[in-house]
């Protein structure tokens, strides 16, 4: 297991190192979104409008924060159940999106897209919002204010803890460790 420092937005030689299980640091920006921000982005792509960034080299975290306590720039940020932006994560890998954050595991069609399209998933530990939020220096909604807690947030990190769940040679922590405990 290696531990990585990255720095946003990610080049191809930032997760080719990365396995399953390694640990990674985030500094630069990460892009807050939830599923109705994914629905946009799609509508979006379909109709060729431009999106409210660009998704090249960027990272997605499926998290919908809480209000942020005064002098804070974010409320808890926890991560939001990944299966449920599965639909649309192919689509936002072939603009060229590079990593997404979330908990839990993807389908299988999400993880043969990463692998076609160079592209990890990482995992943000469920529980531990208010440690997560820590890593935050800024946080501004950049498109969908409408949608209030799910507004896609243009946030700035430094130090963001996760875990590589699935890495570009189509390993899967999940399937992994299943495996290991039935050993």
């Amino acid at each position: 297991m290696k531990t990585h420092y990255i720095n946003t937005p990610l080049k191809l030689k930032d997760i080719t190192s990365m396995r399953t299980g390694d640990r990674v640091f985030i500094t630069g920006t990460v892009y807050a979104m939830r599923d109705e921000a994914h629905k946009r982005f799609i509508y979006k792509i379909i109709k060729d409008e431009p999106l409210p960034f660009e998704l090249k080299g960027q990272i997605i975290y499926y998290t919908g924060p809480a209000p942020a306590p005064e002098g804070k720039p974010i409320g808890s940020a926890g991560p939001t159940s990944s299966y449920r932006m599965d639909t649309y994560t192919p689509q936002l890998l072939e603009k060229g999106l590079k990593a997404t954050i979330g908990k839990g595991p993807r389908d299988k069609s999400v993880v043969e897209s990463m692998v076609r399209r160079r592209a990890v998933y990482l995992v943000a530990v469920g529980g531990a919002a208010v440690v997560i939020s820590r890593s935050v220096k800024s946080s501004e909604v950049i498109a969908f204010e409408e949608l209030g807690h799910e507004a896609v947030r243009k946030l700035e990190v430094e130090n963001f803890p996760c875990i590589v769940a699935n890495d570009i040679y189509g390993n899967d922590i999940f399937t992994e460790g299943v495996e290991k405990w039935k050993k």
